[in-house]
């Protein structure tokens, strides 16, 4: 069973940020531990009950959070704009500060990631800088660098939230959705973001990974995961038909079925 939402302070860059967090199956003490990263737009509510689902599919124990600027923990100042760098801010600086405040010896416990979008970059960026502390990862939907259409959904979306109700809609799962979303939007359409990628750096990558996709993406070509295979040779890649960019909601059985049976038998229980 999961918990309650709680709140833990970490340090990030000199100043205390408070994040939300919640554990799934914790009484599991001794099953492996899988950290969900959420997306760009999105928070610890927004993955409704697929985490869950995962962790019970797995046998695995959870911990989903709402990274600083999104959900329930501490929002980004309106002045406050994300640097070119903010997605390794998170997986370098973030992440290992929430799981030291959570007494997690990520050398000893060696989480599994499971990151959608955005969070997913994170996760790859974690694994390539920390390949003593992790476990392996699952990646829904990753980006490994910019690509037009990238951008154009992006700028769609802004569109949608200046005329649309949609900034009512993230109202439902941010305390602040202009935090939430200029963040997000602000830097992923900024000019200089063009040049962005990790392309280089997931090479270090060195534990289990499985890349997953869908064929209708409108977030990101195949070229994102394809990338990431020719620069992993031990990933394994998952495209899935009738999928938009949010394989968890799209085709979350197919999806649950793979990536526990990946998870499982890496860590040596067969499926």
């Amino acid at each position: 069973m999961s918990e309650t939402a709680a709140f833990v302070d970490v340090d990030w860059g000199g100043r205390s940020v408070r994040i939300e967090h919640q554990w799934i199956a914790p009484e599991r003490t001794q099953s492996p531990l899988i950290v969900f990263l959420h997306e760009g737009l999105g928070s610890l509510a927004m993955w409704k009950d697929f985490p869950q689902r995962l962790c019970e599919a797995a046998g695995f124990r959870g911990l989903v959070y709402s990274r600083p600027g999104y959900g329930r923990s501490t929002p980004r100042a309106a002045e406050e704009a994300w640097g070119l760098d903010f997605m390794h801010q998170q997986a370098h600086v973030v992440l290992p500060a929430l799981l030291t405040a959570l007494h997690i010896d990520a050398a000893v416990q060696k989480p599994w990631l499971f990151g959608h979008s955005d969070g997913a970059s994170i996760a790859l960026l974690y694994a390539a800088r920390f390949p003593q502390a992790i476990a392996g990862a699952v990646v829904v939907a990753p980006h490994i660098l910019v690509e037009d259409l990238s951008v154009s959904s992006i700028a769609v979306a802004r569109a949608a939230y200046l005329e649309t109700d949609l900034r009512q809609r993230l109202g439902k799962y941010h305390d602040d959705p202009d935090s939430a979303f200029w963040g997000w939007n602000d830097i992923w359409l900024h000019p200089s973001f063009r040049e962005w990628s990790i392309a280089p750096e997931i090479a270090a990558i060195r534990c289990p990974l499985l890349a997953v996709q869908g064929l209708d993406d409108e977030y990101g070509t195949l070229e994102q995961i394809r990338g990431i295979a020719r620069r992993v040779p031990q990933a394994q890649l998952l495209e899935l038909s009738d999928c938009g960019h949010s394989p968890h909601r799209d085709q979350a059985d197919r999806l649950i079925t793979s990536a526990s049976a990946f998870m499982k038998q890496q860590t040596g229980d067969k499926p």
